[in-house]
């Protein structure tokens, strides 16, 4: 069985892994992309996000792109908050949105969505087919552990649900790009946690020019 990962996850020096008032125009939230920076020109990204979904070539190498390989590479499964998915709240009106990323998303694998609202299996290109669990973060851990075999499970976000899973003490390691900007107000990761009584320790911290890349692991009895 693999680990259960956090990676790529980009925050704040205050702490905030996305900025406030999220909508179909602003999927981030307000200056949530300045936190992302460092991962915006690398390789990886410009393959992912390209124009018409083609990806572009170029982009940089260097520790920013050893960090952005590695947060899209060895995973069998991913898990998605609701708000990662998408701006439509409470019941799904219709099933005409599919994602923020077009006919080919970035995950290629079984992704995993969390929601209080039932829906049917959505596949895409390329090999990512949506599943909606209703059933809480357990059983999404669960399906995406059994999609996976003996690759990973990323726990790709929002906030919240990298936060649930951490409480319950079920992440094994997480990288966090820590970008030298200050949001102010958004969605904060570290509020009412105790990360070092939960059992994690930071085992690397990497500088680059746009970011400081820490890895924190938990520890194991």
């Amino acid at each position: 069985m693999g680990r259960v990962r956090v990676a790529g996850f980009s925050l704040s020096l205050d702490g905030f892994g996305a900025g406030p008032e999220q909508s179909l125009e602003a999927p981030l939230g307000q200056r949530g992309p300045e936190i992302f920076q460092w991962f915006f020109g690398t390789k990886t990204f410009r393959a992912m996000h390209g124009q018409a979904g083609h990806g572009q070539e170029g982009g940089a190498d260097g520790i920013d792109e050893t960090f952005a390989h590695r947060a899209m590479d060895g995973f069998g499964a991913f898990i998605l908050g609701r708000n990662m998915f998408g701006p439509v709240r409470g019941d799904w009106p219709d099933d005409s949105w599919k994602g923020w990323w077009g006919d080919n998303p970035p995950y290629h694998a079984p992704t995993f969505i969390l929601t209080n609202h039932a829906r049917d299996p959505i596949p895409m290109e390329g090999g990512t087919t949506f599943h909606f669990v209703t059933g809480g973060i357990h059983e999404a851990l669960d399906l995406a552990r059994e999609a996976a075999g003996d690759l990973d499970v990323k726990i790709g976000g929002g906030v919240a649900t990298v936060r649930q899973y951490l409480q319950e003490g079920l992440i094994d390691e997480l990288h966090f790009a820590l970008s030298p900007v200050l949001l102010g107000r958004g969605e904060a990761m570290f509020t009412g946690l105790d990360l070092s009584a939960l059992g994690y320790r930071v085992t690397s911290s990497t500088p680059s020019e746009l970011a400081t890349h820490i890895v924190i692991e938990r520890q194991k009895a």
